[in-house]
């Protein structure tokens, strides 16, 4: 399997920011959100586990009702960084 690099894959993160952006503030599991960027699972949750150690997104391990997952993750951006991107996207759109 050949190597990505580093500048490709902060394009695949930039892309899974801006569908959970568009979700928010749902969250998703990491299997749609790989089906979304139409990218492998594992190499989505290997990004995503970056992207959570930069604490820009938040791993959501309960399920509505309080009972804890045992096998399956779902993800949404930290409520700063939704903050941060909200304020970027209507900066946008003035100009």
């Amino acid at each position: 399997m050949p190597r990505i690099s580093q500048r490709k894959k902060d394009k695949i993160a930039e892309q899974m920011l801006h569908h959970l952006f568009t979700i928010a503030p749902g969250s998703q599991f990491t299997s749609d959100i790989a089906r979304e960027i139409a990218r492998d699972e594992e190499f989505t949750f290997t990004l995503l586990k970056e992207l959570k150690n930069r604490q820009i997104i938040v791993e959501v391990t309960k399920n509505a009702s309080g009972k804890e997952y045992i096998k399956r993750r779902r993800w949404r951006l930290s409520n700063e960084v939704y903050d941060v991107y909200k304020r970027q996207q209507q900066l946008q759109k003035i100009t």
